[in-house]
């Protein structure tokens, strides 16, 4: 077996393997790499020493049986007997479901999360969008402080555990889409530094300093990106990747990393035969992100659109805190904007940000499925003081009307764990490192940032109280009892439409129409041969929707949270208060 480590800085390196020290030789034909060849078996342990140091583990680990700290272990990748027949899953047409494997279950393992699956694939959705798995300290955390980026965290189950939960979801119909985190390492359990120049002081982050895509050595690193993203869809056959925060990637080279992965992802689809998928967070509201390569843009597949949650959140709730303030002043003339321009800040100012933000969105040309939209995620919920769901402050009415705009709308849906039973277990801020020190920087850092709120400190959830966590795992007795069966019901409904009406899948924006009533609440858009509309308020409201496309009025209900009559011939609705309902032209 070859074993490898790019070690530029070393003037020495040796291969730990079960024990043993053996020298490694550096690679005449590639610079600053050394190699190894011994005998080894799967699970067996190994590190590399660079100039008598202590051992470290692998960058390129695909196993750290003891944490990121340990020693790595070897993976016989082609060990694992797949067991289903799968095509892939492209994104038009996906409804996405956004998947904490620690708080899924009680037991927070891969299988656990797996014996669950029959509940999506009765819900619906198609794609289950897994958040980190890679190495982290400790049992329990986010995921986005990991480590070891070519590994999976071993108390989830590891490897294996994660090519069974794969393998399960194929057999039950559901794509797979894994997050990945390329803008930083957590601040524990990182080695790399001791190897190369992963990290770059050219550029600072929220985190430190930059991981290294533009400066000295950065080929190397961009590589190690590459190979971590590529093997996750090709040896654990994964049918995508969800980008972390891919605004603060760093990168002033010619060709940008982000379109360089692009490119590798399509390649290695092409030679798969099945759809693989690169799905964007960023703050940018800039097309080009998702914009073709052959059309000047960096070619990602999707991007989430928080303007659409922005605007919808804002529309519920009436909070204006924060970035809500954007939207505060007109809520839904801001969610009626997004379902027909994808951004709300499009070039627009920003009181947030103190500036202008945004890019306009050829609405002619870019598919409506290129975007995300939904009502809650991890990060909408989980940073949040007390990690509160909606369904902790609104009525199952409005959840529901949630549900209408996210599942009708023109962009892919996408679906936060347990939000489509309304959920009102809370998704809190948790950690589990094993650093005190750090553990105590992270819980008062939370405190301090929620007193500047008007928060008191003992009221933030303790990260690292092993209870924070154990709230925030699913409590799977709810769908079983009202009011959380009939939204499931609801949820079950709205999929299945979406997934045999063909206007609900249509890509183009241009044609949707809307139309609102900022004072009175209520909000109604046409999508083909289909209306939809919602109202917000807490009084029923007649809403003149117009003439179906024949001009007569009317129309033909096919779902509604509350009973309701169709259209009058003059094309007045009376919807009830806090509501929503779906028609179809007569």
């Amino acid at each position: 077996m070859l074993f490898e480590v790019w070690a530029p800085e070393a003037d020495s390196v040796g291969l730990r393997l079960t024990g043993e020290l053996r020298a490694m030789e550096r690679d005449p034909a590639r610079t600053g790499w050394w190699t190894a060849e011994a005998e080894a078996a799967d699970g067996d342990r190994y590190g590399f020493v660079l100039d008598d140091g202590p051992v470290l583990p692998d960058p390129r680990s695909r196993r750290q049986p003891d944490g990121p700290d340990g020693e790595s272990a070897v993976v016989d990748q082609e060990a694992y007997t797949w067991r289903a027949r799968w095509a892939g899953r492209g994104l038009p047409g996906a409804v996405l479901y956004e998947l904490h494997v620690g708080t899924y279950t009680r037991e927070g393992t891969f299988a656990a999360a797996a014996a669950r699956l029959g509940h999506l694939a009765e819900l619906g959705v198609t794609h289950v969008s897994l958040m980190p798995v890679c190495p982290f300290p400790g049992t329990h955390g986010w995921g986005y402080e990991g480590v070891s980026l070519w590994a999976v965290h071993e108390p989830y189950g590891g490897p294996d555990g994660l090519k069974r939960f794969v393998d399960a979801a194929h057999g039950l119909g559901l794509a797979v889409v894994l997050d990945v985190v390329h803008n930083h390492l957590g601040p524990s359990g990182n080695h790399l530094p001791s190897f190369g120049p992963y990290f770059t002081d050219t550029h600072h982050t929220p985190w430190g300093a930059a991981v290294n895509l533009d400066a000295a050595g950065s080929d190397e690193v961009r590589a190690y990106l590459l190979g971590s993203a590529l093997g996750w869809l090709r040896d654990y056959r994964l049918d995508g990747l969800r980008l972390d925060a891919v605004h603060a990637l760093a990168d002033t080279r010619a060709l940008p990393f982000l379109e360089e992965l692009s490119e590798a992802v399509d390649t290695l689809a092409a030679e798969l035969g099945r759809p693989l998928s690169l799905i964007a967070e960023s703050d940018l509201c800039d097309p080009r992100t998702t914009t073709p390569r052959s059309s000047g843009g960096t070619g990602l597949h999707a991007q989430w659109n928080d303007d659409f949650h922005h605007a919808l959140h804002t529309a519920l709730t009436g909070e204006s805190q924060g970035y809500y303030a954007d939207f505060a002043a007109a809520p839904l003339t801001a969610v009626a904007k997004t379902v027909t321009n994808a951004f709300f800040h499009d070039g627009t100012y920003s009181s947030f940000r103190g500036r202008t933000h945004g890019r306009p969105v050829d609405v002619s040309g870019s598919a409506a499925h290129r975007f995300v939209g939904y009502a809650q995620t991890h990060d909408q919920i989980g940073n949040r003081a007390l990690g509160d769901r909606l369904a902790a402050t609104l009525s199952p009415g409005l959840l529901a009307c949630a549900a209408a705009l996210v599942l009708t709308g023109p962009f892919t849906p996408m679906l936060f764990m347990g939000e489509e039973w309304g959920a009102r277990t809370p998704w809190q801020f948790f950690t589990d490192h094993t650093d005190p020190e750090l553990a105590d920087a992270v819980r008062n850092g939370r405190r301090r940032e929620f007193a500047a709120h008007g928060w008191a400190a003992d009221d933030i959830p303790d990260p690292q109280d092993p209870a924070t966590r154990h709230r925030s795992c699913l409590d799977w007795t709810e769908p079983e009892r009202e009011p959380h069966a009939r939204l499931h019901a609801w949820y079950r409904e709205l999929i299945a439409l979406r997934r045999v009406m063909a206007d609900l899948s249509d890509p183009d924006l241009a044609s949707v129409r809307t139309a609102h009533d900022e004072s009175a609440r209520w909000l109604a858009y046409r999508r083909g041969d289909l209306r939809v509309a919602v109202n917000l308020a807490a009084e029923p409201a007649t809403i003149p929707l117009g003439g179906g496309r024949n001009r007569n009025g009317g129309g033909r209900v096919l779902a509604a949270w509350e009973p309701v009559a169709a259209p009058e011939k003059d094309g007045l609705l009376h919807l009830p208060a806090e509501s929503c309902v779906v028609l179809a032209d007569d």
